[in-house]
């Protein structure tokens, strides 16, 4: 196990360095003079120049500059923003826990409502329930993001008035505010989840070990629990790690639905406003949050699973 974990540590440090080079020539890729980019608002004038040249080497090569940008990456400078002037690190660490707080409980939702539905609508297959909840799936995941945005916004916030439409809220308001969002983003997610978990019951059911769990009198219980749940854990966690995945780079719609101030709507005013040491630092960050949730999901796995440690040691 340990050298699996430091195989996949040393893969993922390779990937975050390619990944880093392709987002650095973003800076060189930008329509323009580099430097009227890196100046943004901010007046061209000669020490102006002069200042951006020298912080961000301009005048040496390519790969010069980009070893000066990694040396400073890899001690948390990525830079500043050309539209507040504040450091990039700042401008994520203040957008990015709102955001890691909407995966979460959109996350906690899909858990808390898709594995429950998966299990009976796999156990029973072919019935009423597993019709309605096969129905319900279809129309999770064909309703538009923004547009479930919008009629939860008109429902739940402006007719009923139960919860809050805008923004992210403070302190104890934080929960109420993201709610709506949560079970928005949940809503397309939780019907894949559900789907993976149905499919994952529905193949180990049909198995002759449960088959044979049958003929001898174990308890349905007990061969849900010991047989159904057990052999399914490691699509479903696999599923789940891919699903936060699509939760991390896919909830900028859900920002800007409810407006709420998180790394997506970031992203998106950074890419308006050309804000590109930004945007460099956003998709560096998301995709180092991609790697360690794959590597989390695929520990999990092997420590569920003893089949997947024996093929990782042989």
């Amino acid at each position: 196990m340990l050298a699996f974990i430091a195989k996949r540590l040393a893969v993922s440090a390779l990937l975050l360095v390619v990944i880093s080079l392709l987002v650095f020539g973003l800076l060189q890729l930008s329509p323009g003079s580099v430097v009227t980019t890196l100046l943004g608002g901010r007046a061209s004038t000669p020490d102006a120049i002069r200042e951006i040249t020298q912080r961000y080497h301009l005048d040496d090569p390519f790969l010069v500059q980009y070893g000066h940008w990694l040396g400073g990456a890899l001690h948390g400078d990525l830079g500043r923003s050309t539209q507040s002037g504040a450091t990039v690190t700042s401008v994520i660490g203040d957008h990015l826990p709102v955001t890691l707080q909407l995966v979460g409980f959109a996350l906690a939702l899909i858990l808390l409502v898709g594995l429950p539905l998966g299990i009976l609508s796999g156990l029973r297959h072919g019935g009423r329930l597993d019709g309605a909840v096969s129905g319900f799936t279809i129309v999770a995941m064909s309703a538009p993001t923004f547009s479930l945005g919008i009629l939860l916004i008109y429902v739940f916030g402006v007719k009923l008035d139960w919860l809050p439409s805008y923004g992210a809220g403070e302190g104890g308001d934080r929960l109420l505010h993201l709610t709506l969002p949560a079970i928005t983003l949940a809503c397309g997610l939780g019907g894949l989840l559900i789907r993976q978990v149905r499919g994952a019951v529905m193949d180990v059911m049909q198995r002759d070990y449960v088959t044979f769990a049958r003929a001898r009198g174990l308890s349905p219980s007990r061969i849900l629990v010991r047989y159904a749940l057990r052999n399914s854990a490691v699509p479903i966690i696999t599923a789940t790690g891919l699903l936060t995945i699509i939760a991390l780079s896919g909830g900028v719609l859900v920002e800007q639905v409810f407006s709420i101030s998180g790394v997506g709507r970031l992203l998106v005013g950074s890419v308006n406003a050309k804000d590109i040491p930004v945007v460099q630092g956003l998709a560096l960050t998301v995709a180092a949050l991609v790697l360690l949730v794959n590597l989390l999901a695929d520990l999990a796995a092997r420590l569920l699973d003893p089949r997947l440690r024996q093929r990782t040691g042989a």
